[in-house]
């Protein structure tokens, strides 16, 4: 009897959105195989497998499943470790997609409108857009400070999707926009999502990669 392959990730460690899915491998305790894109052998395969080569995509059971979020989603129901990250009631399941959304749109948006732009020639960069990008992350952590009041996380009272896009697209905010000491509630829950052990993990796998950090990494964290 021939046991099934392991599902196979293709990401990038340094990668915000790749950082997502890792924390939902990690939470869950998913075996898997990690295809990282430094290696030239793996960035072949998602150009065949993806053409569009955004990344991660899991490869699994002879489906290629695209998109963070929707990595979370399968796992969730394929590969399930001891705690859901979707709850199983849909109106929790729906607060926590709404959440994950919005982390994905006005957090990591933005913030890599401004990290994409100082990677342009100088002459190319669109300082309209980096100042909006600039006014949207502003505008996002004044409203997550509201809805953090009380909360340990983002959606409900157990770990889910949400924190699983809330960890990593809050830890390269503050590096690109740093979060004020006026936003206390989301600096603490961001303490906390680094507290965690699934993304403590996927921080110290990307510390080899700091350098590609275009504002400068800084040394904390």
């Amino acid at each position: 009897m021939h046991s099934m392959p392991l599902p196979r990730l293709y990401a990038h460690p340094f990668s915000s959105y790749c950082q997502k899915a890792l924390i939902a491998l990690y939470e869950h305790g998913t075996p898997f195989e990690y295809c990282s894109l430094e290696d030239p052998q793996a960035r072949e395969e998602l150009a065949t497998l993806w053409p569009l080569q955004r990344f991660p995509i899991l490869v699994d059971r002879g489906r290629v499943v695209l998109e963070a979020s929707c990595v979370v989603e399968y796992l969730d129901l394929h590969h399930p470790g001891p705690r859901r990250l979707i709850p199983a009631d849909p109106k929790a399941a729906l607060e926590v997609r709404m959440l994950d959304r919005f982390f994905d749109n006005y957090v990591a948006t933005p913030q890599q409108k401004v990290v994409f732009d100082a990677r342009r020639p100088e002459d190319s960069r669109d300082a309209y857009g980096v100042a909006e990008a600039r006014t949207m992350l502003e505008a996002a952590y004044a409203w997550l400070d509201r809805h953090m009041a009380g909360r340990e996380w983002a959606a409900g009272d157990d770990f889910s999707l949400a924190d699983c896009a809330a960890a990593p697209f809050l830890f390269y905010a503050d590096w690109t926009h740093p979060i004020a000491p006026a936003f206390s509630q989301v600096r603490g829950y961001r303490a906390r999502l680094l507290a965690r052990p699934s993304f403590a993990r996927a921080v110290d796998e990307a510390r080899p990669y700091r350098s590609y950090f275009p504002l400068g990494a800084p040394d904390r964290d």
